[in-house]
């Protein structure tokens, strides 16, 4: 049985519509109109015990929305929906204790204690035991190297050095699921670096079930080898992370410095993306990519390099792209 599912899951919100002046006070006084808006709708979902799935879309696109569903945090409209044996709405304490929820923007320490301070409080609000405890403590914070953060104020703490320490509180426990809403935004590339190695490790020897959402493409590839494309509340695409790309990264980039007196105008399939004396960028389809070195290389070059396209590029066509692969 999957761990986390949902079949035609649906939530709708509905908003009260005022019209301006002392005029649309009074007529809402006497009858109300109402909005519907679909935030999610006829999502069906299924994660294996021990995946790591990422989900991303656009702002707004029902990320936020379908994890607060997968929580308890807000019912669903109409639909089916379980984690772990427990549909999440009822808010049972056994379901609360077996997953957690990290988010980039709001913190579960407290920020006038100590992270070990926080650590305590937590052993006792979740009644872990005290062997798995230390164990626990002394497993992640050798993984994330943070000893040294241990009995310093939390409100001293860097960004980087906070977000490893949120990682910590919510593994304590020994959650089966981890809800991940951005653990990496705002870091600078030595934390983001340092928090995937831990989430990948956790992931392995842990077995804990991980969805990760995030606008970091470069967290999705790395750590996911499935992903969700949300638009609108749909699922757009549903697979292998390394099939999205290959689907969507449909370009290469070529950076050439071209020895003295070589020819250096861009083949004529090829888009200019920036040009200097001596040195020129162009895109071209993939299948392209090694025809148009080696036709530079013809013409003689000190150096040349070949990218794939900018992963910016390729989240607007995933997001463009409503008719993706279910």
């Amino acid at each position: 049985m999957p761990i986390i599912a949902t079949n035609r899951l649906c939530k709708d919100y509905r908003a009260f519509i005022k019209r301006p002046g002392m005029k649309g006070s009074l007529r809402s006084l006497i009858k109300r109109e109402y909005t519907v808006k679909r935030a999610v709708r006829d999502f069906n979902l299924q994660v294996e015990e021990g995946e790591f799935v990422g989900l991303i879309g656009p702002n707004g696109a029902g990320k936020t929305t379908l994890v607060k569903l997968l929580t308890g945090i807000i019912a669903p409209t109409s639909g089916e929906i379980s984690v772990m044996g427990y549909y999440p709405n009822k808010l049972e304490n056994a379901f609360k204790s077996r997953y957690a929820m990290v988010m980039g923007q709001k913190s579960q320490l407290f920020f006038e204690l100590t992270a070990m301070d926080t650590f305590a409080l937590f052993k006792e609000l979740y009644r872990i035991p005290k062997a798995t405890f230390d164990r626990n403590v002394e497993f992640f914070v050798d993984l994330l190297g943070v000893e040294p953060l241990l009995n310093a104020q939390v409100r001293t703490l860097s960004l980087g050095e906070r977000m490893r320490l949120e990682l910590i509180v919510a593994l304590l426990h020994d959650p089966r699921v981890l809800f991940l809403d951005e653990p990496t935004i705002g870091l600078d590339a030595i934390a983001q670096k340092q928090i995937r190695a831990f989430l990948r490790d956790a992931n392995r020897e842990r077995g804990t079930t991980v969805l990760l959402t995030s606008h970091y493409m470069e967290d999705i590839q790395r750590l996911c080898k499935r992903c969700l494309v949300i638009n609108h509340g749909e699922s757009v695409f549903d697979g292998e992370t390394d099939e999205l790309f290959r689907k969507y990264q449909t370009s290469k980039r070529i950076t050439v410095s071209f020895s003295e007196g070589a020819i250096e105008e861009a083949p004529p399939d090829c888009e200019v993306i920036s040009r200097e004396p001596g040195k020129i960028c162009v895109s071209m389809r993939k299948e392209r990519a090694e025809a148009v070195a080696r036709g530079f290389m013809e013409r003689g070059v000190t150096d040349i390099s070949i990218e794939e396209e900018d992963i910016g590029n390729v989240v607007e066509r995933i997001y463009g792209d409503r008719g993706g692969a279910q």
